[in-house]
């Protein structure tokens, strides 16, 4: 994994980035020695808010994920994932590096604000 990307990553920890309207950002990143659940060594939080304060888009490593269905039984429990809204306990998601994650984030933050927007 790129050092400059993992850099980047860590440097944006807490900040909140204003996404007009009321909606914004909110990441989180630090660095934990690897382990069998964390292999890439970072942990973080990134997230999308309403004006509310409601969390309405998350990407995080805080907590394992139990990968659903049989063809996965067995396998270990994932750690990266993404939750679409409060109640919902996550999905997979499969980290490849930093630059990745910021840019499927990113990516994902602008589909969620154009849905939420044109209701």
């Amino acid at each position: 994994m790129e050092d400059h990307q993992i850099r980047t990553l860590l440097d944006l920890h807490d900040q909140i980035l204003d996404q007009e309207d009321g909606y914004w950002i909110k990441i989180e990143a630090w660095e934990v020695k690897p382990s069998q659940h964390i292999p890439h060594g970072i942990r973080y939080t990134l997230t999308l808010h309403a004006p509310s304060g409601k969390r309405i888009l998350g990407y995080d490593s805080a907590h394992a994920v139990k990968v659903k269905g049989k063809r996965f039984s067995g396998q270990r429990l994932l750690f990266d994932h993404k939750h679409r809204h409060v109640a919902d306990k996550g999905v997979p998601y499969k980290f490849k590096n930093a630059h990745q994650l910021m840019s499927d984030f990113f990516a994902e933050v602008d589909s969620v604000l154009q849905e939420v927007k044109t209701r």
